[in-house]
This record gives structure tokens, sequence and C-alpha cells, in this order.
């Protein structure tokens, strides 16, 4: 019962922050002719409301595609409508068709905030308290659950993003259920949840690949001959008819299965589907500092480029994941795999990194200062979009309080050794070739502490300095560069520990 009454008091300081991020301003607030993501959520509602299902994702008089038009796969488009389903209950004027653009008055705002806290509350945070009620305590920790899931819950990212910028946590929390599903070996209801993800963002296809080959790799290991084979074809079933009943209305015909196809994957506009609006901290927007790749090569040819550089990428993590599936490898290779595709694919939003995020989230008990310090980063990486925001403030006082929490939980400092960092194996490998690895915790910590200085400089310099007169975008291009620097470094380190995480296991065993 304590327990329950200190995660009942980890949930309710959760939400307070929450909605106190969420009395800001929102994502392109009184800015005409587009707005910001806010308005884009209540255009989807007003669309599907008035509009007959045929019409969603085509262009017609009543539904300019240039104007926010739905991109998102049917489940984001039926969340839409029983929100406005709520809304002209409340006030018709708020997606009343055409005349409800920009519409940014007090009550719709507190309305829309509401259904973010709502989907929040539904979703995200009970998969976070059940994922962590699931995790095993050691005996010096009796409360560690509650330690990480107060971690979890604060970590900056999402918070800003989803009730600052304004979005919805649903794709990302119906992912955490098929992780917490497949947790419990429940490997239907699993596979069920990550359909739902998927079929609210495609960006959850970032997870697909770590979800398929784990999956996969326990009907291998249960014989493909045997229940195998039987698992393997419940999961295959499941699969098809979870995206049967979600594409079902759009179903009528090919041309609307393609049109919406077409709009969730609009390959013709090239890698940077938002050009320099914002940084994205990936390797292509980095490199186009120095190399313009668009004006070189055609978007066929950048489409192709992309897919091979993320597929050699994360090649490794998939194989090793299928030929040894565990709980554990498979969360790891969800933040690889995520990352892999957050700086090599094809068309990247700065928030695309919460895909790699909340993954890291699950294994901040295992690695807490490799965690701690990449999800710093994370929120750092998308400050450009933040500031334009007006969220500066929040995320100052987010960061600040989440660093403060990882560090009083976790003591992250002591957690530097090879050991800690889940090293051990790749070291002994190395042992007659690098002889720092004695002095490695040092290292270590210096690194952090010079990548934080760095992130507070520039966080101070991006909100309050004026950039030179001839590099108009030197702090955002700076964020940028230095956001995907670490995460090329992330990219390894998580790779090293998966790749070499079977000696560890052998090696356990020996001991045993």
């Amino acid at each position: 019962m304590e327990k329950w009454s200190l995660m009942t008091i980890t949930v309710l300081l959760a939400l307070t922050v929450r909605w106190t991020v969420s009395l800001g301003s929102y994502s392109g607030a009184g800015k005409p002719p587009m707005y910001g993501d806010y308005e884009a959520q209540r255009h989807w509602q007003e669309v599907t409301y008035n509009l007959p299902i045929r019409q969603w994702y085509f262009n017609t008089s009543d539904n300019n595609l240039l104007y926010w038009g739905l991109d998102y796969p049917p489940l984001t488009a039926y969340h839409s409508f029983v929100c406005a389903y709520i809304a002209k209950l409340i006030n018709p004027d708020w997606i009343a068709l055409h005349t409800s653009r920009g519409y940014e008055s007090q009550p719709h705002k507190l309305f829309m905030r509401t259904t973010v806290f709502v989907a929040d509350l539904l979703v995200y945070i009970p998969a976070v308290v059940l994922y962590c009620f699931s995790l095993k305590e050691t005996s010096t920790k009796k409360k560690a659950s509650i330690w990480v899931a107060l971690c979890i819950l604060l970590y900056p990212g999402l918070i800003l993003i989803d009730h600052g910028h304004f979005q919805y946590p649903l794709s990302l929390g119906f992912a955490l259920w098929g992780v917490l599903y497949l947790s419990y070996d429940w490997d239907l209801l699993g596979s069920v949840a990550f359909c739902l993800a998927l079929n609210y963002k495609q960006m959850e296809l970032y997870h697909s690949l770590p979800f398929f080959c784990y999956l996969l790799g326990k009907c291998f290991k249960k014989g493909l001959k045997g229940k195998g084979l039987v698992l393997l074809t419940k999961i295959a079933g499941t699969v098809v008819v979870s995206f049967a009943v979600c594409w079902l209305p759009f179903s009528t015909d090919m041309e609307q299965i393609m049109q919406v196809l077409r709009r969730l994957f609009p390959i013709d506009r090239g890698f940077f589907f938002f050009p320099f609006q914002d940084k994205v901290a990936n390797i292509w927007c980095s490199l186009s500092v120095l190399i313009k790749i668009k004006n070189i090569v055609s978007p066929q040819t950048q489409l192709k480029l992309s897919f091979a550089v993320t597929f050699l990428s994360l090649l490794p993590t998939c194989i090793k994941l299928t030929v040894q599936p565990s709980l554990r490898g498979f969360k790891f290779a969800l933040v690889s795999c995520a990352l892999s595709f957050f700086l090599f694919s094809f068309q990247v939003h700065e928030k695309s990194i919460l895909l790699a995020s909340v993954p890291v989230c699950l294994i901040i008990n295992e690695i807490p200062f490799m965690a701690t310090w990449f999800l710093l980063v994370s929120t750092f990486s998308m400050l450009p979009l933040l500031l334009k925001d007006g969220l500066l403030l929040p995320y100052a006082v987010t960061m600040l309080a989440f660093l403060s929490v990882c560090v009083a939980s976790f003591s992250i400092f002591e957690k530097t050794s090879v050991e800690d960092l889940q090293l051990k194996p790749f070291s002994l490998s190395l042992k007659g070739y690098v002889s720092w690895f004695k002095s490695f915790p040092k290292i270590v910590r210096s690194l952090f502490l010079l990548s934080v200085t760095l992130m507070g400089v520039l966080s101070v310099l991006s909100a309050a300095a004026r950039p030179p007169q001839g590099l108009p975008d030197l702090f955002p291009v700076s964020v940028s560069i230095i956001s995907c620097l670490h995460f090329l470094l992330f990219l390894v380190y998580f790779n090293v520990v998966i790749l070499w995480d079977s000696k560890n296991s052998r090696a356990q065993k020996k001991i045993s």
C-alpha cells in the first residue's frame, strides 16, 4: 500500500508539471496563415467531423491539403473525430468548416489542453506505472520502481513537446503498452498494441524492426516445426486483423488506400520536409552545412542513399536480436534502431528523437548515467523548436528538475565504471590493446560535465544573444551539429552494449 501511495504522489506531481507547462503558448499561436501544430490538431478535428471519410485524405474544395492536410494513419483521424464530437457538444464554432481556421479562444485552448492531458492519463502514464512495477528491485532499493517512474514521467522532452508544442502521446503510449505486454510474454496483446501505435503515427516504424525481430526470434527459439510455427501464425493473424480493423473504412477501393499511403509517405518531398525551418540533429542536416545534398542528387537517389545507410546501421542489432532474443536486448534494440532511423533516414523532424528517448527511459535503471545524459541531449536537440514556441522557461526548469531527480535517484556520478555502463565484456576484449580503461570513469564524468556545460552555454546564447549578421543560423546549426555528434557516439555505445551482451551472459552462466 505504501508503494502505491508513493506512486500516486509521483503521478500527481507529473500531472502537475504537465498542466503547468501546458499553460504557456502553443506552436504557431497567433501566427497566420498556418499557425502551428496546435492549429493542425484542431483542423483535423474540423475535417474529420464535417467531411465524409472518403474525403479525409483527398484534396477538395472543403479540404485543402496544403493547409494542414491529414498525413497520419487512420487512428489519428479517428481520434480527431472523437475529440471533434466532444468539441461540437461544447461549442460548434471550434470546428465549423472553413470559418474556424486559426481559432484560439481561451475556452478552446483549455479544451485542447484537456484532450492531451486525458490522453496522457489514460494511455501513456498507466503504461509507465505498470512497467515500473514490473521491474525487479534490488534489496538495497526497495522503492526503485518509484524513482524510475519519477524519472520517466519527468523526462522534459516529451512533456515540452506534448503539452507545450502540442501533440498527443498516444503512439508512444501504445508502443509502451506493447513493450509491457511482451515483458509478460503476452505476445499477441503486444502485437495488437504495437499495431495501434503504428496505425496512429507512421514514425513508429522506427520501432518496428525490434518488435519484428524479437517476436521472430522467439518463434525460431521455440522451433518453426512446432510451437514456434503456431506462435508465428497467431502473431501474423493478429497483425493482419489489427490492420484490417484500423483500415476498414478506407478499404472500399484501392484508390482510397493508395491516397492514404501517399499522404503518409510523401517521398517526392526529399530529405527535409521541414527544410531549415528548424535544424534537425541528424547526419543529413549536419552534413548539409558543408555539402548541399539536395542540390546534388534527386529525391529518389536521396531515398535510396538514406535507406542503404539506415539499413546497414541497424542490421547488426537486428541480426543479434533475432538470433538471441531477450527482453533486455529488445529494449536496447528499440533505442539503437530508433536512433539509426533518426540519424540516417528519409524525412526527419526534430521531434522524432522522442522515438529513441522513450526506450532510453525504459532502461534508465540499468544504465542511469548514460540514459540521463542521452535524455538531456535529446531535449537540448529540440531547443530551436522550443524557443520558437516560447518554451524557454519550461525548458530550463524541467531540464534542471530532471537532472536533479536523476542525480538524487540513481547517484549517477557513482555509476560510471565499466561495469555500470555495461561495457565490461567489451573492455575485456580490448584489454591487451587499450590501457586507459582504468581511468575510464573519470574520463566519462569529465565528458559529461563538458557536455552539460556546452549545452547550458548554447542554450543561454540561443535565447539571449544575437548571432553575427552574416551567420543568422549560427546557434540553431551549432545545436544541431553538437547534438548530432552526441547521438552518433550514443549509437556506437548502444551497439557495443548490444553486440557484446552474449559474452556477458555466458560469463554470468559460468559464475552461476
